[in-house]
């Protein structure tokens, strides 16, 4: 019998393996995107100095480059490979599905990430040091190569919602993976919102200026950077949207909350509003507010983004054929890839897997509870908590008097077909189906279960 080789779940009680990596990727997604507009912004600040003779504002790129060094390149040195260790005990199928398609587009990305940071370093500690015209050839380098590897992530990332072409099922190939309408899209997106978290967290470095001359300067620059920048992104999210496959445009409308698109369109408003009085007064440019400011786009903007990004790619992890819950779900010819729902439908989900204790091999009265956990690890943590707290407890999904075989029959309807959009293929068999309900059952408050029970003899 074929076994399905998934590796043991990581399983974390609290919020959720799913959100850890949300935590650390989203915290990562300030640190990266701001050092990439920064490097482009200084790029075009240095060229703007020199022509202009205004060497206080090379004293401004110095500045804050030596903020980015902590705030984006040693926290996000920290960060990147959080993502790397989270995402590989969390998802190890799907990491392993881009590394196969993109293991030269990786390899070409750190190496433009070394030039980078190699770079930075250069643009700080070079100025007053060399020439007008190597400096100004440093900054251009070093913009670049930053935004280079912004490009090479975005094709991975877009490749996370679905293929670039349709062709790449068939045929394979990194190019036809790489390079879709998502692609550019979530690339103009990304760029436009990039410069406005360089705008913000600048004004952190610009706050810290006495002479107002100086500071009224650079507040009009970020200012005006943040205000087309954030128009611009707001923009590039329609075209964004409007890329999105059938499937994703349906979990967008009925999977998330109401309060989605206003809440995101209060802190664009909120974003402009600060933009516009940091124009208009730059003594309102303050490192404090600033700082506060950065906080609120983190947790208001960026959280909000990457939680639904995340949502409306479900039921998959990567490329359309890996389930969030590591099952291969669909032949993918092209890459060799055959998918594992009829193995799993001929012998079961307990049957087929490597790592299973003996005495869970075959379920029975004594350890269907037991087995029902295994079956919820492996089929649903990667989504849903077990626990009563992290991202969508599983408890919520069945409250009130419920009994087993209400469960189990739901568990069967809803998961066996692959018929609900949102949730992998699980061709549950009778005995696993109600295995998983006796565990699901547990995770209820005993008054709700021994309701469910007692309405069971009084039917019997």
């Amino acid at each position: 019998m074929d076994m399905i080789g998934l590796y043991p779940t990581w399983f974390e009680p609290g919020v959720g393996s799913g959100w850890i990596v949300g935590f650390i990727a989203t915290i990562h997604v300030l640190f990266s995107h701001t050092s990439v507009g920064a490097a482009i912004f200084f790029a075009w600040l240095a060229n703007h100095a020199h022509r202009h003779h205004k060497p206080e504002l090379l004293e401004f790129i110095r500045r804050y480059g030596l903020f980015l060094l902590v705030f984006s390149y040693v926290l996000g040195s920290i960060t990147g490979p959080g993502i790397w260790y989270s995402t590989t005990v969390a998802s190890p199928r799907g990491i392993s599905a881009l590394i196969h398609s993109f293991v030269w587009m990786w390899a070409t990305e750190w190496v433009f990430f070394v030039i980078e940071v190699v770079g930075v370093y250069m643009l700080v500690y070079l100025v007053g040091k060399v020439d007008v015209k190597t400096h100004t050839r440093i900054a251009l380098i070093f913009g670049l190569t930053s935004y280079t590897t912004m490009l090479v992530i975005v094709g991975i990332l877009s490749f996370m919602m679905w293929p670039g072409k349709a062709a790449w099922t068939e045929t394979g190939g990194v190019l036809n993976a790489f390079y879709g309408p998502n692609t550019f899209a979530q690339l103009g997106m990304r760029t436009a919102f990039m410069f406005t978290m360089t705008a913000v967290v600048g004004g952190i470095v610009a706050g810290q200026f006495k002479d107002l001359a100086l500071k009224r300067s650079i507040a009009g620059k970020l200012s005006w950077l943040g205000i087309v920048s954030t128009l611009a992104g707001a923009a590039m999210l329609q075209w964004y949207l409007a890329t999105l496959p059938e499937s994703a445009d349906v979990l967008l409308q009925n999977r998330l909350p109401d309060y989605f698109p206003s809440a995101l369109m209060a802190v664009v408003a909120g974003m402009l509003a600060y933009f516009v009085l940091t124009l208009v007064q730059p003594r309102a440019l303050v490192s404090s507010v600033a700082g506060v400011m950065t906080v609120v786009m983190l947790v208001f903007g960026l959280w909000p983004e990457e939680v639904a990004r995340e949502s409306i790619r479900k039921p998959w992890v990567a490329g359309q054929y890996v389930y969030s819950n590591q099952v291969i779900g669909r032949d993918v010819p092209g890459m060799g890839v055959k998918s594992e729902i009829p193995t799993i439908e001929a012998h079961g989900f307990i049957k087929t897997l490597v790592f299973v204790p003996e005495a869970l091999r075959n379920i029975d009265d004594g350890n269907r509870v037991e087995a029902g956990r295994l079956l919820a690890l492996n089929t649903c943590s990667n989504c849903h908590s077990l626990s009563n707290t992290g991202i969508r407890p599983l408890r919520n999904y069945f409250p009130g008097s419920h009994t087993e075989a209400d469960v189990a029959e739901y568990l069967q309807a809803a998961l066996s077909g692959g018929n609900t959009l949102y949730m992998p293929q699980i061709p549950f068999n009778d005995e696993e189906a109600r295995a998983l309900a006796s565990f699901i059952l547990t995770l209820q408050p005993a008054t709700a279960v021994n309701t469910a029970q007692a309405a069971t003899v009084v039917k019997e």
